[in-house]
Formats: structure tokens, sequence, C-alpha cells
């Protein structure tokens, strides 16, 4: 038998759980009849927002399939079906995305509604609805692997084609969390901006025109939009290990190449299956505080941790693999935890880091920015030495195809991860609906716990997504490598090419284009944010104006119009960064060649994780300590602290949530470009010589 029906399997299972997580949300109470209508909104607007994102997604989609085509008329290696595995990666990845967002729409009031009866029955409704991103993403990413392998691995450009099935997924996804991560924030800041600074009004107040549409945000960005970033990851990992097969057999991994195939496969269908169980285990007791609401979460991810990695020994020595390989998987596995660990040290507020930026809350919003920035800058030592030693350790025992392994062990436990991820959202709509509803303070108190611990869960995540991306892109760079002749195995050695001497003219040029890439990306993204959050303000006031009595409270905002400014924004404005990574890898390889974009590739991997670690741990950072003064510390809500704090979770949110996440789709995307368009490179010098 064929051992990746073993995988098809193990997706199946796990799309089953899935179901089973939908069905018992699907049979939880809605809630009141305002519940309900609030509840509708949130859901209505990110429909809209999907339905129209989508349709531009699929134009993109069908554009670079037809140039796919045409390429393989010209260059029989990549050949039609390279086009077929890219749009069926895409429609994966599209349908991941919607079928998680789908959930957490319907569960957001149902989990205000599960807290009026007990605090463990709000957490099972929304972790169970993280769950089902979480587990449909594994699941639907494994299925859709092993249905390429079934269709293609008999054809001799197997380990060309099946990078195109990684493309269509990398580009949904960076326009999905580049979007919805300008819709999200641009939301979020435009409505904190004009309601708790400008107005001095609280947040998620009905009088505020911009709280449904920062609801909306939620799902679209921090659900939709990391689940597309991460099936983007998972599949990535695993097409990395099967490309690099041939060096694994070259320097005595395996015996042959349909063995390393199977490998990434096979752990990915164990950790399919930690996952299951781990998703399982979660819940708390009646009067638990934050700290078990995180205990539970964190059960959950190392329970899986530890029979991914058990399952993966079991099928290593199975297949016969050099057991060298596990101690590979292994630094992969640790590594995701450590820097999670890493994020929430410096995340949280139960820690000196994030407290510290509270205390310069108290001087002004300017020692806030500091701080805050400060905090993100030295939140990169351990992320970097850690992913450092997984690499070598990786290197030391299984090569290339050892880094490849590591991240592929890495993203292994995605499917609970993931879930503890988009858990938080749904906390968060809950919080805010049950604020909207007229609801008793102790129901926003308990909404308020499960919020808390969402966002350090959601900080340790784009932790964990950051460091998996660095991993992952590594591989697809090693993959191009090996593909255009960079690198190749000799008597068991491997061998770079001279031409790829850092002393080379075009290897530094290239580098140098490369850690640029980073910083461009990231200012126009963040620029997006600014321009929606400057349309919310202005829509906010207008209705202010115009409508009678709204400030009063006696007349109903006009939510749907905010919906609809952040969704025309937010699609007009990711085009650019969009646009830029996709043509970026192509225009290096084809003026300055191959040994260039090799160098453009690792340039932008080095910048880009430093500066998405940055990004993500100021922006928590900020957000962290400005909750950490509303929940009554040093002078508490409305105090001149929580003004400067306000201050700094608006600034730190473009970065977390926008800007500092799509940077790791952008590193993947250039590389596996760079991957599939490996045949036109081959013996391509480039127009500059």
């Amino acid at each position: 038998m064929d051992l990746v029906w073993i995988s098809l399997i193990s997706g199946i299972i796990g799309a089953i759980a899935a179901g089973y997580f939908a069905r018992y949300i699907l049979r939880q109470p809605e809630g009141t009849e305002r519940i309900k209508e609030l509840s509708g909104a949130i859901r209505e607007g990110a429909m809209a927002f999907i339905r129209r994102e989508y349709r531009t997604e699929i134009i993109v989609v069908i554009i670079v399939a037809v140039i796919l085509g045409i390429l393989g008329l010209a260059t029989p290696d990549l050949g039609w079906k390279a086009s077929v595995s890219f749009i069926f990666g895409a429609i994966c990845s599209l349908g991941a995305g919607l079928i998680g967002m789908n959930v957490s729409t319907r569960s957001n009031g149902r989990t205000t509604a599960a807290v009026q009866k007990s605090l463990n029955q709000g957490l099972r409704v929304a972790f169970r609805s993280g769950a089902v991103m979480g587990l449909t993403v594994v699941s639907i990413g494994l299925v859709g692997l092993s249905i390429i392998y079934f269709a293609f691995h008999n054809d001799p450009n197997f380990l060309v084609t099946i990078p195109a099935y990684a493309t269509g997924a990398s580009l949904v996804a960076l326009f999905a969390r580049l979007g919805g991560g300008i819709f999200t924030k641009g939301a979020d800041a435009g409505s904190d901006l004009v309601g708790k600074v400008e107005a001095g009004i609280p947040e998620d107040d009905p009088r505020n025109a911009g709280v449904i549409a920062d609801f909306v945000g939620d799902n679209v960005g921090d659900v939709c939009g990391v689940g597309a970033d991460l099936f983007e990851s998972y599949v990535e990992a695993n097409i990395a290990a099967i490309t690099l097969s041939g060096l694994a057999v070259g320097i005595g991994i395996v015996t042959n190449a349909q063995t390393a195939w199977y490998l990434p496969l096979l752990i990915s269908a164990g950790g399919i299956i930690a996952s299951v169980i781990g998703s399982f285990m979660v819940r708390v007791g009646e009067k638990a505080e934050i700290a078990a609401l995180s205990r539970a979460l964190r059960n959950a991810t190392w329970v899986s941790a530890i029979l991914s990695a058990v399952f993966s020994f079991i099928i290593i020595s199975l297949l016969g693999v050099n057991l060298g390989i596990f101690w590979a998987l292994l630094a992969g596995l640790i590594v995701g935890v450590i820097i999670g660990e890493a994020t929430n040290y410096y995340t949280s507020a139960d820690f000196k880091p994030t407290r510290e930026i509270a205390e310069a809350a108290t001087i002004g919003g300017g020692a806030t920015m500091v701080r805050g920035f400060a905090v993100g800058m030295l939140s990169n030592w351990p992320a970097v030495i850690a992913t450092a030693v997984a690499i070598i350790i990786a290197f030391k025992f299984g090569g290339f195809y050892g880094v490849a392994i590591a991240a592929a062990g890495m993203l292994s436990t995605l499917g609970v991860t993931l879930a503890c991820d988009s858990y938080g959202p749904v906390a968060d709509n809950a919080g805010g609906i049950a604020t909207m509803a007229g609801l008793p303070a102790e129901i926003r108190k308990k909404t308020d716990a499960l919020d808390s611990v969402g966002n350090t869960t959601k900080a340790t995540a784009k932790g964990f997504a950051i460091a998996s991306a660095v991993m992952n892109a590594l591989g697809l760079i090693l993959s191009y490598g090996l593909a255009v002749g960079l690198v190749k195995v000799t008597q068991g050695q491997i061998m770079a090419a001279p031409e790829l001497s850092l002393l080379s003219a075009p290897v530094i040029v290239g580098v140098i284009l490369g850690a640029l890439m980073p910083a461009v990306f990231v200012a126009l993204a963040m620029k997006s944010v600014g321009v929606t959050a400057g349309l919310i303000v202005e829509e906010v006031r207008r209705q202010w104006r115009e409508i009678t009595g709204l400030r009063e409270g006696t007349a109903k905002a006009q939510y749907s119009k905010c919906v609809d400014i952040c969704t025309k924004a937010a699609l007009k404005e990711m085009l650019a960064p969009s646009i830029m990574t996709i043509i970026a890898p192509v225009v290096v390889g084809v003026i300055l060649g191959k040994y260039a974009l090799g160098g453009f590739l690792v340039g932008s991997l080095a910048v880009g994780f430093v500066l998405a670690n940055t990004l993500n741990n100021a922006g928590g950072a900020w957000d962290n300590a400005k909750k950490y003064i509303e929940d009554g510390n040093l002078g508490g809500k409305g105090s001149n602290a929580h003004k400067a704090a306000v201050v700094g979770d608006t600034t730190g949110d473009p970065m977390k949530d926008a800007a500092g996440p799509s940077l790791n789709i952008m590193l993947k995307l250039m590389a596996v470009v760079s991957l599939l368009l490996a045949p036109v490179l081959t013996n391509f010098p480039g127009l500059l010589g």
C-alpha cells in the first residue's frame, strides 16, 4: 500500500473532528434577540468583505494560471500540470479560510450566551470555534497534498509541478492576510482614535459607528487571514521537504526518494491526530482566573507537541530512516515552543517588559512609544538565537533536507496552535457584543478574561508563525538553490557553486535588494492602515454631526457604512504591496540572474525575520500595557496614562496585525515563486549576465 493513504485518512479524521466541533457550536443557544442582531451584523459584514476579496483573488489566480500555462508551452518542465496544481492550491486555501471564518462569525454571539451559563462553557464554545479553523486548515492542506501526490507523483516533472500548489496557496494567503489586516486595523485604529481618544467614550460603545467594522475585522483578519497564512506555511513545509528528497538520498538519510517523500506527509498525519487529542483537553472550572485559562490552552499545546514527537519517532523508526533526522525534527518542535514562550514573556502583562511600558505611559505618549519599540527590538534575541540553533542542529543531522523536516516538525501541531490563535477573535467579539447588548458587568468581566488570554495566545501564535515562516522560507530557498544548480551533492557532500560566493557582485546586489523589500512592504502596509483609519474617523465624525440623537444614544449608528468603507479601502490598498511581492523575484531573476536571486531571497529573509518579530512583539506589548492600565493599574481608564497607552496600542495595531504578519507571507511567496520559476532560470544567465 502507498503510505500516503495514511496521510489522506488522517486528514479526513481531522476534517471529521472539525465537523464535530462545528456541529457542537451550532447546537448552542444564540442568546437574546439583541445578541442575534449584533452577531448577524458582524457575520453579514464579514461575508460581504470575503465575497468581494475572493472575487479579486479569483481574477488574479486566473491571470497567473494563464501565465503559467504560457510558460509551460515554452518550458516543457512546467507544463499544464503546474497551472492545475496552482489553481487547486488556491481553491484549497480559499475554502479553508471561508469555512473557518463562517464558523467564527456564528460563534461570537453563542460565546456571549455561553458565558452567561458558565466561564467554562464560554471557553469551550470559543476554543472549539478556533479548533474548527485549525483542524480545517491542516486537514484540507494534507488532503490536498495527498491528492496532488496521487495525481502527479509518477510524472517525471513531479518535483517541478508540486511547488505550484504552494504558490496558489501563497497568493491567496497574501491577499487574505494583508487585505484582512488592513481592514481590521484600519477599523480598529479609526474606531479607537475617534471614540476612546477624541470623544472619551468607552470601547465598543454602540454610539461609535466603527465598532461593528472592528468586530468584522477581527474575523477577516485574525481568523480568515491567519488561517490562509498558516495553511500556506503548512503545505510549503511539506513541499520543501519533498523537493529536497534527492539530497536526503545523496547523503544517506534514506535509501530512496519515495521514503523521503513519505516522511513529511506522515509526520503531518501524526500531528493532526495529536492536535485532535489536544483540542479535546481544553476546559477549566467556573471560578477559574486568567492564569487557569492560559494554562488550559498551553496544556493542549504541550500535549499535542509531545504526542506529535512520539508519533514522529515511531514513523521514522518504521520507515527505516536514519534516526538522526528525529533530532532535526525535534529541534523544529522545540524552537516553536521556545519562541512561543519568549513572545509570551515580552508581550504579556504578567511580566516585566509590558509593565515597564505601562509605567512609561504615566510620563506620556512619547515615552510609551520609545519603551514599546525598545521591547520589540530586544525581543528578537531569543527568537533569532533559538532559530539559529535549530537550523544548525537540523543541518548537522539531516543537511538541507533536515532543515525542511524541522519546519515540518514545527508545523505538525498547527491544528491546535491555530485553534489557540483563532479562539482570540471570537472571545473579543463576544465581549463587544456583551457591551453593546447591555448585559450585566459581570458578563463582560468573564468575556474580558477570555479575551485577555486570547490576546496572549494571538501574540504567541504570531511568534510561532514568524518562526515557522523563516524555517519554511529557508527550506524553499534551499529547494530553489538545488533546482537551479546553486548547490549539488558530490560524493555525499553538499557543495555550493563558486558563483554563489558572498564576494560575487550579483550575490551582493541581490542581498541588498532583498533587504530593501521588507522595509518597503511594511511601509506600504502601514500607510494603507493609516489611510483606512482616517476614512473611518471622518465617517464616524460625519455621523455624529448629521444623525440627530446619536451622541446621546437615542439614535442608531449606520454601522454598514464603515464596513463598506473598510472593504473598499482594504481591497484597493492591498494591491500595490501584493503585486510588488509577486513581481520582484521575477524581475531580479530575469535581469540579474539566478545567483542574484539567491542572494535576494537570503537578504529578504534575514531582514524580514527581525522586522516581523519586532513589529509583532512591540504591538502585542503596547496592547497588553493598555489593558493592564484598564484593569485599574496606574490610574485606570480615563487617566493620562491610559490615553498615552491607547496611542501606543493604536500605533502597534497595524504593526502586529497587518504589516508584521503579512511579512511572513511575503518571504514565503517570493521563495516559492522563485522555486516555481526554477526551470526557466536554470540555464538563464540574466539580461545583465
